[in-house]
Parts: C-alpha cells; structure tokens; sequence
C-alpha cells in the first residue's frame, strides 16, 4: 500500500515519489503544526506577555502557521474527493461519474499547484512589501520612455493584485519618460512576486520619437527591495547619514518649488544614497527617504548573507543587450518572452497593462528555458 493516497492523474511527490504531496512532504505541514503546538505551550507560560514585542511576533508567527495549514487541509480535502470519485466511476463503469471525477481532478490539480506556489513565497521576506526603483538605460529619450512604460506596468499590477501604491522618487526625461522612478507597493506577499522582476527589461519597436520611422532597441533596469517592517530592527547611525536639501525639479510657472523641500540621504559607510523630491514638504520627504534609506541598507545586509544577491546586484552596472531577463518586441512582429523561462506571450498590449502573473508564476516555480542556442540581436 503506497504511504499517501494520490491519484496517478496528479503531480507527482518530491519526497515520497508517488503522486501529489503528502502532510510531511514538501509543505511539511508536520512542521508547521508541530510550532503551532510549541507557540501554544509557550503562550500559556507565566510572563509571556511580558515582553510584547516577542509575545505578538510568536502570535502573529501562529495565525500564518494556522492558516498555511488551513489551505493545505482544503486543497487535500479536494484531491480526497477527486480520488473517491475516480474509484466510484470505475466501479460503477458510469460516464456521467467519471466526468463528474474528470472536473473534480482539474480543481485538484489547480489546488495543489496553488499550494507549491505558496511555498514558493514562504521566504524569509517574501510577504513583505516592496519596492521598486526603475532605471532608463543608455539611449536618452528612447530609454527614458520604456522606463516610463515599465513604471505604467507595475502601477497597473498592482492596480490588478489589488495591492496599494504609493510614489517614491521621480525623476522625468528631458523631452519625454523618466531617468528614474521609484514606488512602494503594499500587500500580500509583494516583495515575493515582484522579486521575479529584477533585472533589465528589453523593448524593441519603431521608436515614436524617430522621424525615420526606424526600428530602435531600448534597456531599463528593475531592482526590487523589500520594506522592512517594525519586526525588523535596523540600526544608522545618524552620523554615518550626510543629509542634503534641495529645490525639486517640476512644472514652471505658479506650480515651481520654491523652496528646498527635496532630500537626498548619503549613507557614507555603504555608498547607498536616496533621494525622496515627490512631495511638496520636506519633512515628508525626509520620512519617505529615511525609511527607503533603511530597507536599502536591509537588502544590503542581506546580499552580504546570501551569496546569490551579489549576482543580481552586479547587474546593475550593465544594462544593455545580453543581460536582459525579458525581451518586449512590438516591431517587426508583437512577441514577450522571459530569457530565463522561455514562457511568452503573443499580446504585448495585455502585459504592458500589467498582466504579469504568468511570467512571475514560472520563474517562482522554477520553470527554466529549454536549451535553443544563443540568440541574435533581431531575434527575442
């Protein structure tokens, strides 16, 4: 007798290599009920809610625990109907059962690959927010614009995720576009999805801004850093912060900056320097930068802890053809393709619109691009 009761019709169990995951596979759901027990033993003891800050993490840690559990329990439930219901239409050799059985495997397949999707997001940062600093590359007006599309494309995400957004930093182009620009995104797990967007992001089209008509190839960089929140502790040492005010750049007329009201934050140990000018006050600019200026520093940390943070960062210098981790191609054909999964899509119009979940979901599952050769450079 096999020692998890899959169907042969579902994926197949990493740990005990029969069909779909059992309670201690891969979710290792025994874990996590195993710490939900140990939190309740603890959170009955004299003094626990002595000290709150630990007392409501331990909490906090348990309603996720519960919950993660709770979702598995649900999608096991599915594939135990799933499974009794292909037995039943085989004994009672009736059509109208097996495709009664038929849609109840199509949900239980949709149900566990939502479970492998949710522990791809239970990284240590993963359900925190993010946010996302986006940077044209060399070619001026041409990568100034695509730096403003990508910004569009991630506005529009997180309109779709139902996520909230809130504007960081904005640096506009000289005739059209952005330099820069940079946005906090808040809800759940949005540093985890939108950590499949790191890196250069290739366009290719007949450039609006060429009288020529002619076919241009522009570059854009995404680097996406998680908000720490009040769990996570970091310490600056106001002294290591030299502090600079200026005058915001804008519209002219009534609508100028008068005053110095933008910031810009250097943190000289690290070299890390932000600067916060969307808002007409400087204090809350001053508040914007210090807290992008913190999880800049985290995700610092972070690379200096996790080898594979070095590769990403080292990016950030070359931001031209062979490094892009997706290519947009709107001219001579209309074609979006991820380099590092090979997924595509044949409406640009819909992904620039922020349809994104099928390119984040494969490189979270980890699907990777079948070997095709290298590729030229009128090729996607």
């Amino acid at each position: 007798m096999r020692s998890c009761s899959w169907p042969r019709f579902l994926p197949n169990c990493k740990s005990c290599k029969t069909a779909s995951p059992c309670s201690g596979g891969r979710f290792d759901v025994d874990r996590k009920r195993q710490r939900v027990e140990l939190i309740e033993r603890e959170s009955v003891q004299p003094g626990f809610w002595d000290d709150q800050k630990k007392a409501q993490a331990l909490s906090k840690e348990k309603s996720g625990l519960e919950l993660s559990i709770a979702k598995f329990e649900r999608e096991r439930s599915k594939v135990d109907d799933a499974i009794a219901l292909s037995e039943l239409a085989e004994e009672a050799n009736d059509e109208g059962t097996r495709e009664e059985a038929a849609a109840a495997t199509i949900e239980a397949r949709a149900g566990v690959q939502r479970l492998e999707l949710a522990r791809m997001l239970s990284g240590p940062q993963d359900h925190l927010n993010a946010i996302i600093e986006i940077n044209a590359g060399a070619g001026g007006t041409e990568s100034q614009d695509w730096a403003a599309m990508l910004y569009r494309m991630y506005s529009r995400y997180s309109d779709i995720k139902g996520w909230q957004l809130e504007q960081g930093d904005f640096q506009p182009g000289e005739e059209a576009g952005i330099k820069s620009g940079s946005m906090i995104i808040r809800g759940e797990n949005a540093y985890g999805w939108l950590r499949a967007e790191i890196g250069v992001h290739r366009l290719v089209r007949i450039s609006p801004f060429d009288s020529n008509a002619r076919r241009h190839t522009s570059f854009a960089s995404v680097f996406v850093y998680p908000e720490i929140d009040d769990d996570i502790e970091v310490v600056i040492n106001p002294a290591d912060v030299r502090i600079d005010t200026f005058r915001s750049s804008g519209a002219g007329g009534q609508k100028v900056n008068k005053t110095d009201s933008a910031v810009r934050m250097t943190h000289i140990p690290t070299g890390v320097v932000v600067s916060m000018q969307n808002e007409r006050s400087q204090h809350k600019n001053r508040d914007m930068a210090w807290k992008v200026l913190r999880s800049r520093l985290y995700e610092v940390e972070l690379r200096k802890q996790h080898a594979e943070r070095d590769k990403v960062e080292a990016g950030k210098s070359d931001i031209s053809f062979g490094s892009q981790i997706r290519n947009y191609v709107l001219a001579p054909y209309r074609l979006v393709k991820d380099v590092r999964t090979g997924i595509e899509s044949g409406s640009p119009d819909k992904v620039l619109d922020g349809e994104l979940d099928a390119f984040t979901t494969a490189f979270l599952m980890g699907v990777k691009r079948s070997d095709r050769g290298t590729q030229s450079d009128d090729e996607v």
